[in-house]
C-alpha cells in the first residue's frame, strides 16, 4: 500500500481528515477509493455462503459510507437464522425443566439439563452483544418484540459470565466481551445495573484489562466505548457519570502513551478498535495522536485480509465508531457499492523450511520445549500448511486439531494438549525470538528459515 501520509509527521487531524457521517474524522480523499475496495471486498466475503454469518461483518458493512443494501439483507437474514433459532426462545422456556406430552421424562430431564448446563457455563456474551448491536444497525429496524427476548438473554449472560469471577477473579470469557455486553445494553438504551458498569469501573480502575502476553488495548477501548455511551445517554446519577468520564480519559491517556513509532496503539489490529473510543468522544479533531494512527492505517490496509481483521478496520476508516449505531436514522442510503470477490494468494515457486517449535510451560510439562523441528513447505504456504505437512514427516508424529470459528481457523489441540477457555489457556503463535503473530493460522504466511513458536500460554 502506498504511503499516504508521513507516520512520524504530527499535523492537526482537522487540517488532513475530513468529518466522518458520524462526526468523527474520516479518511481523507485520496485514500477513499482504498478504503471503498476495502468494504467492497468484506462485501466479498460476505456473500460467501459456506462462511459463518458474523455479526460484526454485518455492522462493518452498516456503518459504512457506501452500501449493496440487497447485498446487506441477505446477510442480516443469514444472522437472524442463527441467532433466533438459538435464542427466540424466552429464557424462562429455555431454563425450565419440562417434558412435553408422549415423551421420554428421562431423557428430556438430560437434555434440558445438557442445554441448561452449556448455556450457564458458556455465556455467549461477546457474540450475542454484537448481534443485538447489527439488529440496532438495520433500517428499518425489524420488529422489537424478538429483541425483548435477545435483551433478556444479554442480561443473563453478563450474570452468568461474572459468576465466574467468584472462583477465577474475571468473568469467564473475558472482559472484551462482557464490555461489549454493557455496550450493547447501552446503545440499546437498556438501563444498565450500577452493579454491573461498577465491574467494569473497578478492572479499568486496577489495571485488569491485560493479560500474560502483555496489554489489551482492545478490551480497554471496548470498555472505554461503554463508559462513554453511558454517559452520553444519561441513564447513570451525577457521581457515577463523573466516575465513567475520568475513566474514559485516563482509557485514551494510555493509549497516547502506548502508541509506537510506527503510529499504532498497541498494533495494526487493535489500533481501529482504540481509534473507535478518540471518535465517540469527539476527541479525534483535537489529538495528533489520531491522525497518526490513521495514517498508518492506511498505509497497511493490505494487513487486512480476513472477514473479522476488515469489519474490525472499517468503521473508523470511515469515521465512525459503534456509538453511532444509537443514532443512525432510516434515510436515504447510496446503494451502489460492488462485492469483490476475494482473491487467491498468489502461487510462488519453490520451497521453504520452516522451523517448529512447541513449548508448554512448567509444571504442565517439565520439559518444557516438546517439538522442535525443520518442516518444509512449499513457498507461499500458511502456517496452517507448515503444520499439516509436519503432520505427515516422520518419524516425529506431530499432531494438532483447529475449530472453525468466525475469524477463521483456531488452533486448539497441539500434541495432544488442549487449549481450554475455562482454563484461560490459549496456543500463542509467535516468530523467534518472542514477537507474537497478528494473524490466524490460516492467514499467516512464514518465510524461509524463520522459526515459529507454537506456546500454551494463560490470558
Amino acid at each position: 500500500m502506498r504511503q499516504v501520509l508521513g507516520v512520524g509527521s504530527a499535523p492537526s487531524p482537522s487540517a488532513l481528515f475530513p468529518r466522518g457521517p458520524g462526526g468523527g474524522v474520516e479518511a481523507p480523499g485520496e485514500a477513499a477509493a482504498a478504503v471503498r475496495a476495502l468494504s467492497a471486498r468484506l462485501l466479498g466475503l460476505a456473500a460467501d455462503p459456506s462462511r459463518d454469518p458474523d455479526p460484526s461483518v454485518y455492522l462493518a458493512l452498516r456503518l459504512a459510507g457506501d452500501h449493496d443494501l440487497r447485498g446487506e439483507k441477505r446477510y442480516l437474514a443469514r444472522l437472524q437464522d442463527a441467532f433466533q433459532h438459538r435464542y427466540g426462545r424466552s429464557l424462562q422456556a429455555a431454563l425450565r425443566p419440562h417434558a412435553a406430552p408422549h415423551s421420554h421424562p428421562q431423557q428430556d430431564a438430560v437434555a434440558t439439563e445438557h442445554t441448561t448446563r452449556a448455556e450457564a457455563e458458556w455465556p455467549e456474551t461477546g457474540r450475542l452483544a454484537l448481534y443485538l448491536l447489527g439488529l440496532r444497525a438495520t433500517c428499518p429496524p425489524p420488529e422489537p418484540g424478538p429483541q425483548r427476548s435477545l435483551v433478556t438473554w444479554l442480561k443473563y449472560y453478563l450474570e452468568e459470565d461474572w459468576a465466574g469471577s467468584r472462583q477465577h477473579g474475571h468473568p469467564l470469557t473475558s472482559y472484551y466481551q462482557y464490555s461489549l455486553g454493557v455496550l450493547a445494553l447501552c446503545v440499546h438504551r437498556k438501563r444498565v445495573r450500577e452493579e454491573v458498569i461498577r465491574r467494569l469501573l473497578a478492572a479499568e480502575h486496577h489495571g485488569r484489562f491485560g493479560h500474560a502476553g502483555g496489554g489489551a488495548v482492545d478490551t480497554e477501548a471496548v470498555a472505554a466505548l461503554a463508559f462513554a455511551c453511558l454517559e452520553r445517554e444519561r441513564t447513570v446519577g451525577a457521581r457515577l457519570a463523573a466516575e465513567l468520564r475520568a475513566a474514559g480519559r485516563r482509557a485514551r491517556r494510555r493509549m497516547v502513551e502506548a502508541q509506537g513509532p510506527d503510529g499504532f496503539f498497541g498494533n495494526v489490529y487493535s489500533t481501529p478498535w482504540a481509534m473507535q473510543v478518540f471518535i465517540a468522544t469527539d476527541a479525534c479533531r483535537m489529538q495528533p495522536a489520531y491522525g497518526r494512527a490513521m495514517a498508518a492505517l492506511l498505509e497497511n490496509l493490505d494487513a487486512f485480509t480476513t472477514a473479522a481483521t476488515t469489519a474490525q478496520a472499517l468503521p473508523a476508516l470511515h469515521g465512525r465508531s459503534y456509538l453511532d449505531i444509537a443514532s443512525m436514522r432510516c434515510r436515504e442510503e447510496p446503494d451502489a457499492l460492488t462485492p469483490l470477490s476475494p482473491e487467491l494468494p498468489p502461487e510462488v515457486p519453490g520451497n521453504v523450511t520452516v522451523r517448529l517449535v512447541v513449548e508448554c510451560p512448567e509444571p504442565r510439562c517439565p520439559q518444557r520445549r516438546l517439538y522442535d523441528r525443520p518442516v518444509p513447505a512449499p513457498a507461499g504456504a500458511s502456517l496452517l500448511d507448515v503444520l499439516r505437512a509436519a503432520a505427515v514427516r516422520g518419524p516425529h508424529n506431530f499432531t494438532f486439531d483447529t475449530q472453525d470459528t468466525p475469524q477463521g481457523p483456531f488452533l486448539s489441540r497441539v500434541l495432544g494438549l488442549e487449549a481450554r477457555q475455562q482454563k484461560r489457556s490459549y496456543w500463542q503463535l509467535l516468530t523467534a525470538p518472542s514477537t507474537s503473530l497478528q494473524m490466524g493460522v490460516a492467514d499467516y504466511r512464514p518465510h524461509d528459515g524463520e522459526t515459529l513458536i507454537l506456546r500454551l500460554s494463560e490470558w
